[in-house]
């Protein structure tokens, strides 16, 4: 992969895009704490043996969400293996920061949401970005994924027509659970290894990255507050734990940051933290006939035209 071309230069640093992801990371714990009305993020520094590290954020037993954090972290230290065929032969060492959210609620009625913003850069040259946000509901509620993304597509519009059914596509892809045949949920958007090209410099998709990670509470507070309050059943939430154990299939088999975390010797801990507390597996289980569990699964496939 070639180094960064003329039409690939940026005028931002590193140190700019690492705390452009903190102060998102900030806004974001605010505004969920005000949500939940009870519990706070607490906030945990942490270093990287090969140098940097970041600050993990992770809110618990509140009123709405049982376990969730938004995560920071700003790395570096020596190239991967398995990144080696991204770059240009010449890179050795690697800087990546990214900010990470993962949110599981108590009530089967509100979604579990994940986004993620990142940057990664070589010795050699070699830039990008990467992120996206999707929605992941125990019980789809059509209504409710229109409107998430309405939101995602406003926010792509803003910078690119072409983005949002490209990003939406990819992400349809990237959260597809191979083994069930079944989406993670009801997508979103989801882009990697942006790098920009004669007619977008990286600085504008700096711009893009920070406004997707903006988007977050638009998205998503609104579905929170108006779903909060609704009452559920102990089957409704038997079967939250199912779908909850679809998720964790996904992040520990296919998810690209779980495994980047892992061969990097990131924080254990931060990297684990997108699992939620309780989960279950029952064995062959089958939603009955014409159920709305039974309807959801009907939803949770490619191409679903939401926007």
């Amino acid at each position: 992969m070639e180094a960064l071309s003329e039409t690939m230069t940026r005028t931002f640093t590193k140190e700019a895009v690492a705390s452009a992801f903190q102060n998102i990371q900030a806004a974001i714990c605010e505004g969920l704490e005000q949500v939940d009305g009870k519990a706070s993020f607490s906030k945990e520094e942490w270093q990287m043996a090969s140098g940097g590290g970041g600050l993990t954020r992770v809110i618990a037993n509140g009123n709405v969400f049982e376990k969730g954090g938004v995560n920071f972290s700003a790395v570096q230290g020596k190239l991967p293996a398995f990144m080696k065929d991204k770059v240009s032969a010449e890179a050795t060492d690697f800087f990546a920061t990214g900010m990470s959210i993962v949110i599981h609620p108590f009530s089967p009625q509100i979604p579990i949401i994940h986004a993620n913003i990142r940057y990664f850069e070589t010795n050699a040259g070699d830039a990008w970005f990467g992120g996206g946000i999707d929605l992941t509901p125990i019980y789809v509620d059509e209504e409710q994924a229109r409107f998430f993304h309405t939101q995602l597509k406003e926010t792509c519009d803003q910078y690119n027509p072409e983005y949002y059914p490209k990003f939406k596509q990819w992400a349809d892809d990237y959260f597809f659970i191979t083994h069930r045949n079944e989406t993670r949920g009801v997508g979103g958007i989801f882009f990697d290894y942006l790098k920009g090209n004669d007619n977008t410099s990286l600085d504008e998709i700096f711009e893009f990255v920070k406004a997707v990670g903006n988007t977050f509470l638009k998205a998503y507070v609104p579905i929170a507050e108006k779903n909060k309050t609704l009452s559920f059943t102990e089957e409704q939430k038997n079967w939250q734990l199912i779908r909850r154990g679809r998720y964790v299939e996904f992040n520990l088999v296919y998810d690209r940051g779980t495994r980047f975390g892992l061969e990097t010797g990131g924080r254990i801990e931060s990297i684990l933290m997108s699992l939620p507390e309780h989960a279950s597996w029952i064995y062959n289980h089958k939603p009955e006939e014409g159920s709305e569990e039974e309807k959801t699964l009907q939803l949770l496939k490619k191409g679903v035209d939401w926007a």
